[in-house]
């Protein structure tokens, strides 16, 4: 259960660790474009780290259902200035770019970024490369579709199944690739070309997402689904059913979360592992 990002590795193997979400976008479903700045992105980052994330997730493009995409040289304009301050300023927390762009991804790790966040689990040739040439840490997800279409009729033969087939391919295509199997965690994609119904079928078996022994990241914050099982359309309302979710998945074997909120989520984290011993 160790994580080797770039020259650094996380020890999974008793305590989970967070990684908290920077948008550096206009139009993010979770905060509106309050980050869409270098000097906010930067601040949001530092109260992330300060709350204990052991991570941080930076993205310059929204991948939220129907999100129109972003041009490479903007997404370039957006992310690196925030990396090479993060990077420079915060040597100790680990960066993580969260892009489906090869010359972005490179980028991003020359710039000071030890993680690769593809939402499209590495099927770009480009991203394969990347990925070998660098030795960054790699979040390999599953989306069925693309953002622009992901949502609009999700459906599946085998959801298991099909997420877990897809996750021994993407790694075996990697591992090919001369990357180091250690550097590679599995994300199963909640919301991204799923119904409520799917969201909810994964969380409760999440430990069948589990591929070559290695750790699965799960992202949860704040999507629309939490606001549909509680009842309110205000993305204000989903922390505390995020930190529920963060407590359950970790009872189920899950050592990374990718959230919002980084305390409360932290908190029940630890809580959780205290109880399992």
């Amino acid at each position: 259960m160790k994580w080797r990002c770039l020259d650094r590795t996380l020890d999974l193997s008793s305590r989970g660790e967070i990684m908290g979400i920077v948008n550096v976008t206009p139009d993010s479903f979770s905060d509106g474009g309050r980050f869409a700045t270098v000097e906010a992105a930067v601040a949001q980052a530092r109260r992330l780290i300060d709350e204990g994330a052991a991570l941080i997730d930076i993205g310059g493009e929204s991948t939220r259902p129907g999100a129109a995409e972003v041009d490479e040289a903007e997404e370039l304009r957006r992310v690196l200035p925030v990396i090479e301050r993060l990077a420079a300023e915060c040597p100790g927390t680990i960066l993580s770019i969260d892009t489906c762009k090869a010359a972005v991804a490179a980028a991003a790790v020359a710039a000071g970024a030890r993680v690769i966040n593809d939402v499209r689990g590495f099927r770009d040739p480009g991203m394969v490369a990347v990925a070998a040439e660098s030795g960054a840490g790699l979040v390999i997800m599953h989306m069925q579709g693309v953002p622009r279409t992901m949502q609009a009729a999700p459906a599946y033969d085998d959801l298991h199944g099909e997420i877990t087939a897809f996750f021994r391919e993407r790694f075996e295509a990697l591992l090919a690739a001369g990357v180091d199997p250690e550097a590679i965690v599995f994300d199963p994609g909640i919301g991204f070309g799923k119904t409520l119904d799917h969201n909810l079928a994964i969380l409760r078996d999440l430990d069948r997402y589990t591929v070559a022994d290695r750790p699965i990241l799960l992202g949860v914050s704040r999507k629309s689904f939490l606001g549909k099982l509680t009842g309110s359309d205000r993305v204000e309302d989903r922390a505390w059913s995020t930190v529920a979710v963060t407590a359950h998945a970790r009872e189920q074997g899950v050592r990374l979360h990718r959230v919002h909120e980084v305390k409360p989520n932290l908190e029940s984290m630890r809580m959780a592992e205290a109880i399992l011993g």
